[in-house]
C-alpha cells in the first residue's frame, strides 16, 4: 500500500515526465490530469513543487505531434491557471494574515502592513511577473490576498498573467518542442527560460525594498 501511494506521489510530482505514457494508457482522460495539476500548483501555497512550466511546454510539444488537441488543452489549461490562483487569493484573504502572524514566529504586525502596501502599489505587476517563476507564482496570490489587494485589480491582473503564460509556453513547445536539439535538451531549455524571469523576481524585490 505504502510503495503504492509513493508510486503514485512521484507520478504526481514528476508528471511531466510521465505525460506521454499517460496519454497513452488514460486517452482523454488526461486533460482532467493536466487541468488539475496546473490548478493545484497555482491553487494550493502548499504545493509548489507540482509541474509548471515544464509540463506546459510538453503539452505544447505533445499537441504538435497531435497527442493531444491545441485549442481544447489552451483552453482548459489558461481556465486552470486563472482559477487556481484565484482560489489562492481568498485563501490568502481569509486566513492568510492570521497563519503568518501565528504561524511563523518572526512575522510581525509590520510586516502584514508591509505586505499590504506593496500589493497595493506594486500588485498588478507582481501578480503578472511571479507567473514565470515556479514557487513565486504560488505565492504571489497568497500574499496578494493576505495584503487585502482589491480583488477587481486582482483578477484583471490574474487573468493577464495566467493568458501570457500558458499561451507563451504551451506555443513555445508546439513550435519548438520537437526540434532534435531542444529535445535532448529539454531540462535546460526550461531552466534558461526561468532563469531569465528572475529578472522580473529581482524587480519585485526591489519595489519591496522601496515600502
Amino acid at each position: 500500500m505504502f510503495e503504492q501511494l509513493g508510486n503514485l506521489i512521484d507520478i504526481i510530482i514528476h508528471f511531466d515526465d510521465f505525460l506521454p505514457l499517460v496519454i497513452e494508457e488514460y486517452g482523454a482522460y488526461v486533460y482532467i490530469f493536466l487541468f488539475l495539476i496546473i490548478f493545484l500548483e497555482t491553487g494550493l501555497v502548499v504545493t509548489p513543487y507540482l509541474p509548471g512550466d515544464s509540463l506546459l511546454f510538453l503539452a505544447g510539444a505533445i499537441a504538435a505531434q497531435g497527442g493531444l488537441s491545441l485549442l481544447p488543452v489552451l483552453v482548459l489549461l489558461i481556465v486552470a491557471a486563472i482559477a487556481g490562483d484565484t482560489l489562492n487569493y481568498w485563501i490568502g484573504k481569509g486566513f492568510g494574515s492570521r497563519f503568518l502572524s501565528r504561524g511563523i514566529p518572526f512575522i510581525r504586525p509590520h510586516h502584514i502592513k508591509k505586505t499590504e502596501a506593496y500589493f497595493e502599489k506594486y500588485g498588478g505587476k507582481t501578480i503578472v511577473i511571479a507567473r514565470f517563476a515556479p514557487f513565486v507564482r504560488t505565492l504571489a496570490p497568497f500574499l496578494a490576498g493576505t495584503g487585502k489587494m482589491d480583488y477587481s485589480r486582482f483578477i484583471l491582473f490574474n487573468a493577464t498573467g495566467g493568458v501570457l503564460w500558458v499561451t507563451s509556453f504551451i506555443f513555445a513547445g508546439y513550435l519548438f518542442g520537437n526540434i532534435p536539439l531542444v529535445a535532448e535538451h529539454f531540462n535546460i531549455v526550461i531552466f534558461a527560460i526561468i532563469a531569465v524571469s528572475l529578472v522580473g523576481v529581482a524587480s519585485m524585490l526591489l519595489d519591496a525594498r522601496r515600502i
